[in-house]
């Protein structure tokens, strides 16, 4: 099973942005997911190199132009609801000739808990977009 494929089907959320978890900026479409890293198979969670916690989340991104991801420069930030902020450091993972880019960040273990992303995406060839998206982690997987 990819990483791709976990997050597209395993992960519980609720997401008061879009119920397609995606964006659209013209001919771009930021396609976002966040979820509790507990969820992640230990063999998935091994070979992208991410920690497996029940107080650690994982937020994928990928930027798609013409139905095939583009290369991307992306930072962000998320908030849990009390307005403690942490910068995400996103890294590219290349799979299957697409790349996805992947952040973790810390959840608040055994509970739900609602976070605010703020993602700032520079494709190439591209405008740089912004998108902000609240998400529910349930972290008690």
């Amino acid at each position: 099973m990819t990483l791709v494929s976990l997050t597209n089907t395993q992960a519980v959320a609720a997401d008061s942005a879009s119920p397609n978890r995606q964006q659209v900026f013209g001919d771009l479409t930021i396609h976002y997911n966040a979820f509790a890293s507990g969820l992640l198979q230990p063999a998935i969670a091994t070979e992208y190199d991410l920690t497996r916690s029940k107080g650690q989340g994982v937020i994928n991104i990928t930027a798609v132009k013409g139905g095939k991801t583009v290369p991307a420069r992306i930072d962000g930030t998320v908030a849990d609801l009390t307005g403690r902020q942490k910068v995400l450091d996103f890294r590219p993972i290349a799979e299957n000739g697409s790349v996805n880019y992947l952040a973790q960040f810390a959840v608040e273990p055994d509970t739900s808990a609602t976070y605010v992303f703020t993602i700032n995406v520079n494709a190439k060839g591209e405008q740089p977009h912004t998108l902000s998206f609240t998400q529910q982690i349930f972290s008690d997987e």
